[in-house]
């Protein structure tokens, strides 16, 4: 890896992960009522959530489908481009794409840690926070190419 790239020329991201009670998918547009309606029903327990502590996010007044369609429109072009990775953490017991949770991997802004993952889901599968937390930790290690991986949000 250069100091200016996040992931090694020619690495091709994994595109999935299944656990027990979730599975990961690039994060889109296609997510955008089922992603709005998980994290607008969440918000106290995402605020909660190692990580997002700051309270900068999700905003307490919410934002349109519009609004949010825009933010995952800017994750799914990060993820094309390498800039950062932003999966959907979704049921995998649904008939359809049923939003659950986020997980963000993008590069840190600490130079101690190559990259900063962090995720999130719904208050009421909050019992999945730490199992999440562990199978992607373990994901990173075997499946992505970062050495110093920032865990300490979750």
């Amino acid at each position: 890896m250069t100091s200016d790239a996040f992931t090694p020329a020619g690495f091709e991201p994994p595109t999935s992960l299944v656990g027990a009670g979730f599975r990961l998918e690039p994060l889109g547009p296609q997510h955008n009522e089922s992603d709005h309606a998980a994290w607008t029903s969440s918000i106290a327990h995402i605020r909660s959530t190692p990580g997002f502590r700051d309270g900068s996010w999700p905003p307490v007044d919410g934002m349109t489908l519009e609004e949010n369609l825009s933010d995952l429109r800017r994750h799914a072009d990060d993820f094309r481009t390498g800039a950062g990775y932003t999966f959907t953490v979704l049921d995998p017991d649904a008939d359809a794409a049923e939003v659950i949770g986020c997980l963000y991997l993008y590069p840190s802004r600490e130079e101690e840690w190559d990259v900063t993952a962090l995720s999130w889901v719904r208050g009421d599968r909050s019992h999945l926070d730490g199992p999440l937390a562990d199978a992607v930790a373990d994901w990173l290690a075997s499946d992505w190419p970062w050495a110093r991986v920032d865990t300490r949000g979750r």
